[in-house]
């Protein structure tokens, strides 16, 4: 974890919300020069600034709202800092909690050198990123329709429907599969939301693809050239790295996509083991989706697979993950055929 530990004349934390923002201000010797409590106003926080404008830098906590300021700071050439969330315990661990002391909490980290860096995501890239984000909650609603029609059909003990309903030509006369006429009628619902869904997924990718060719073309284009790396996979590499530079070992960028364990030690002891949810969780789905698409398309890797992966691609449902809702769509837009 990376703290900032920059010297500046006066230190901002802010204690950031959807409408109101509490400020703090500290000079390098630790007295408080504001305590106010004002709207999200990016008129307001500027004029609220303005007497200690000349050496300041600012710092929130990574929370949803943190977008408008970041911008403004950057407007307005001042030094910005993303407090990471998790790991700003001094915050959350206090027995009195509100938002002026949290906001007095953020500057006399930020003073200390002891604020935890979060990535301030650049703006030209953010918003595809979110969208990018979307299209993958999206993604499992739909596999989520799938499989409860898989599940109803499962429940009344009836035959096999017989082809793969991910692909909609596989599914005409899917609902009459079913004789009770509610079940009928649910499974209805089920197929037109995958009917709607569909196409609307299918125009999203289309546009980022277009988009990635714009913003980094390169990166794109190498990401793709990896085996079990499509199209899908590659876009959420791409927007989720962003810039790789940023990461000054191998080390902390495996930490970073959450796959390092971390341990509690003491007196050479290990207690326990931690921060499974310390990281990104978009990298960990990319790479171990990814990783299982390379098993099952090249057979040369097939040999260094855990025991617990299928080897045979009639089985990929069976593959434990949190992504194999998802394998109709992935190996038919991710997987790229054995030469």
């Amino acid at each position: 974890m990376r703290f900032f530990t920059q010297q500046h004349a006066y230190y901002c934390g802010i204690d950031l919300h959807a409408k109101t923002m509490y400020l703090c201000i500290l000079n390098q010797a630790g007295d408080v020069l504001l305590h106010r409590n004002i709207k999200s106003d990016p008129e307001a926080f500027l004029h609220v600034i303005a007497s200690y404008r000349t050496d300041l830098v600012v710092c929130v906590e990574c929370i949803f709202t943190w977008y408008w300021i970041a911008d403004l700071c950057a407007r307005e050439n001042l030094p910005f800092v993303l407090g990471h969330a998790l790991y700003m315990k001094a915050i959350h661990g206090g027995k009195t909690k509100n938002d002026r002391i949290d906001a007095a909490k953020i500057a006399h980290l930020l003073r200390g050198g002891y604020i935890p860096m979060a990535y301030v995501y650049p703006t030209a890239m953010r918003a595809t990123r979110d969208l990018l984000r979307r299209r993958m909650h999206l993604m499992r609603q739909r596999a989520q329709l799938l499989a409860h029609i898989r599940n109803t059909n499962s429940q009344y003990n009836l035959p096999p429907i017989g082809r793969k309903i991910a692909y909609k030509a596989n599914r005409e006369g899917v609902a009459d599969h079913f004789p009770d006429e509610a079940v009928r009628q649910s499974m209805e619902v089920n197929l037109k939301l995958i009917d709607f869904y569909d196409p609307l997924l299918t125009q999203l990718e289309l546009n980022w693809v277009s988009t990635a060719k714009i913003h980094d073309p390169q990166a794109f284009h190498l990401l793709r050239s990896i085996r079990g790396v499509g199209k899908i996979l590659a876009l959420v590499l791409l927007y989720e790295i962003h810039d790789i530079h940023r990461f000054p070992r191998v080390q902390n960028f495996c930490s970073y996509c959450r796959l390092i364990q971390g341990a509690h030690q003491s007196a050479g002891k290990t207690y326990c083991h931690s921060g499974k949810e310390i990281g990104n969780a978009h990298w960990k789905w990319a790479f171990s989706a990814a990783a299982a698409l390379l098993i099952r398309c090249c057979p040369a890797v097939q040999k260094y697979k855990p025991k617990n992966l299928p080897s045979s691609p009639t089985n990929w449902d069976a593959v434990p993950t949190t992504y194999s809702n998802e394998s109709s769509r992935l190996t038919k837009n991710a997987c790229y055929p054995v030469e």
